[in-house]
């Protein structure tokens, strides 16, 4: 039986990338003190986190290999995986207009605090928001070299990258369906599914542990095991997010209470809550969705969230496709250590406290 310690694992894949934004810094440094800026602000969106993305690449892999010949350049390939969130993160903060990620301001309003703190010429916002677009297109490029050079095997890594590759077009269309659905106003639950599989479900937990067992030389078939366990756990893993970000302590989410509703993201608990809702508190979800809201308003809209029945409706689903995730997990033909772990990881992803 194996014993896995999550801190330290956090911790290594940490390291793997403080080394690589290493490298980055002496190959940006002719460049001068505004490319060791936006240096600082990568340092920033890769720091923290409960590393889920990497986790599952790293038990991909070792579910078809269990045994590790080169951990640092597992522990590389892994963090790639990471680089790609932060990316993600960077572009979702300024798209939602968001102004806060992880407790401290997102990017877009850290770079425009400091056009408007020097006095610069030009627009603050749009500094803010140049900035933002490039760090994110940064990060998106380093989290592809940092996967190519991770030091595996060429073949298995050129596999991986295939995976990869479909795993970043997946996660952009279906961040243009999402800011679709929101300009429209509307989503019904069949399409703000489509968009929570798409943007988040497959890339935070599917492809991830695709992109392990590619690198281990893992089978189609093995594949197929682990998308039966991976996309409904990514389902429910986004739509505990989803609970989150209504319901949500901001002290824990490192957002402000009911971001979602600020933000108004047309997400599959508001559309089960729409279709639920009596008619006058339909009307008021909808009407505020995307508007200003003090912490009295996000307290009306919670309890129209919960006299639908959306909030309780949403638990249940998570329930259940925690439960066939873990069914298809025991049937997978894969390492049992490896299984033991990912039981493990499918609790904390779905397991965080609304």
């Amino acid at each position: 039986m194996t014993s896995w310690d999550g801190a330290n694992f956090r911790a290594s894949i940490q390291e793997a990338l403080d080394e690589f934004l290493d490298e980055m810094t002496t190959r940006l440094e002719p460049l001068g003190p505004d490319a060791g800026r936006l240096l600082d602000e990568a340092r920033r969106s890769v720091s923290g986190g409960k590393r889920f993305r990497a986790a599952f690449c790293y038990w991909g892999y070792r579910s078809v290999r269990p045994d590790v010949d080169d951990e640092r350049a597992l522990m590389r390939a892994c963090a790639a995986l990471e680089l790609l969130h932060a990316s993600a993160l960077v572009h979702d903060d300024y798209m939602d207009a968001s102004d806060t990620r992880r407790g401290r301001p997102a990017t877009h309003r850290a770079f425009e605090a400091e056009h408007r703190g020097d006095g610069w010429r030009g627009d603050p916002r749009q500094y803010g928001a140049s900035a933002a677009i490039l760090l994110g297109d940064l990060l998106l490029s380093w989290a592809d070299e940092m996967l190519r050079r991770c030091g595996l095997p060429a073949p298995e890594v050129a596999a991986a990258l295939d995976v990869f590759d479909l795993c970043r077009t997946e996660v952009i269309a279906g961040q243009f369906l999402d800011v679709s659905a929101q300009a429209r106003g509307q989503a019904d639950v069949d399409t703000a599914m489509t968009v929570l599989r798409y943007k988040s479900a497959k890339y935070s937990i599917e492809r991830p542990l695709h992109i392990g067992a590619a690198l281990a030389g893992g089978t189609r078939e093995t594949l197929a095991d682990l998308a039966a366990y991976g996309l409904p756990l990514g389902e429910g893993f986004q739509l505990r997010d989803d609970l989150l970000g209504v319901f949500g302590d901001a002290d824990t989410t490192g957002k402000p209470a009911g971001d979602d509703l600020v933000e108004g993201k047309r997400t599959v608990l508001v559309a089960l809550a729409l279709d639920g809702a009596t008619t006058e508190d339909a009307a008021l979800l909808d009407r505020s969705l995307g508007t200003p809201l003090d912490a009295g308003q996000v307290n009306v809209l919670r309890r129209v969230i919960d006299d639908s029945g959306a909030h309780a409706q949403v638990e249940s689903v998570i329930r259940e496709l925690v439960d066939l995730a873990g069914a298809a997990l025991d049937r997978a033909r894969i390492d049992d250590d490896a299984r033991e772990v990912l039981h493990g990881l499918a609790a904390a992803a779905t397991d965080r406290v609304v």
